[in-house]
């Protein structure tokens, strides 16, 4: 990868990263549209590394609400753990709805499983369009929700199973936790808010896993160029995240997930016909 490419992929990734469109499947497409070779461990690496440095957008631009305590008194009584809880109870939802992706997440790396579909940019395609066919639908069928509906551990949890639904590229972190929410009543401005701050968690302990992975294999890629690259990967990525992620905020809850939908089908359609029609994705051989 060279600073063009990393450039590039790090804009599609910050444009994607909080829209319903799998942000990972966008860059798997990209990489292939670039030429990129697939199957190497550093590009695996730098497509969820990358991730990181968008959902960093988060903590900045929310973090008055990020970094919040309780400090109401705790019920009478409350053993030392509980008032604990109370006090870092918003904190605690994001451990209850990250559970269910460490999980997933870990069975589907060491299986292997993860590695495979990231290098099929057919398993994308197709699942973009899968998720495009839902979401035409969705807003009519989870669009009841409610202002006095909140987040408690049962509801985290199940949106946290809902998010482990996107260890498959093309289903959207962002779209499995939004909808996620909308069925456990949240509205869709709360279930994308939600969505965000639990995609700090997830996105940090992959991005973790990533780094101990590539430094047990072995050290040849930590070149002074690659991780060059993925500062400017992460920074890059960042500052269009945070551009990008009040803006959608405000036009899911105007217009809802139905214009996603067809950019998905038409997208994920027209790959599916190259690819069985013979013809690569790479604008360069």
């Amino acid at each position: 990868m060279d600073w063009i490419e990393t450039v590039i992929i790090a804009i599609v990734e910050g444009l994607t990263e909080f829209l319903p469109v799998s942000s990972t499947g966008h860059m798997i497409i990209t990489q292939n549209l670039l030429g990129i070779e697939q199957g190497d461990p550093f590009v695996h690496a730098f497509t969820f590394i990358i991730q990181f440095g968008a959902i960093l957008s988060v903590v900045c631009l929310y973090w008055k609400r990020f970094f919040r305590f309780d400090n109401t008194p705790a019920p009478e009584g409350s053993s030392w753990l509980q008032r604990v809880k109370h006090k870092y109870y918003f904190y605690w939802l994001l451990i209850v709805g990250v559970l269910p992706a460490v999980v997933i997440g870990l069975l589907a790396k060491k299986s292997g499983l993860l590695d495979w579909l990231l290098d099929s940019v057919l398993v994308v395609a197709i699942m973009l369009v899968v998720g495009g066919v839902f979401m035409l639908f969705c807003d009519k069928l989870f669009n009841k929700g409610s202002d006095q509906v909140k987040v408690n551990e049962k509801r985290a949890f199940n949106i946290g199973l809902y998010q482990c639904i996107s260890v498959i590229p093309g289903v959207s972190r962002s779209m499995a936790t939004i909808v996620g929410g909308m069925t456990q009543g949240l509205t869709r401005k709360r279930a994308a808010e939600f969505s965000f701050f639990l995609a700090v968690p997830t996105m940090a302990g992959a991005t973790l896993l990533d780094l101990l992975d590539l430094m047990k294999e072995d050290t040849v890629w930590a070149t002074s160029h690659n991780i060059s690259m993925l500062i400017l990967g992460c920074v890059v990525a960042f500052v269009v995240a945070l551009l990008a992620m009040k803006w959608f905020v405000g036009f899911l809850t105007k217009y809802g997930f139905k214009l996603f939908g067809i950019y998905r089908i038409i997208v994920g359609g027209i790959i599916i016909v190259l690819l069985l029609t013979g013809h690569s994705l790479a604008m360069v051989d």
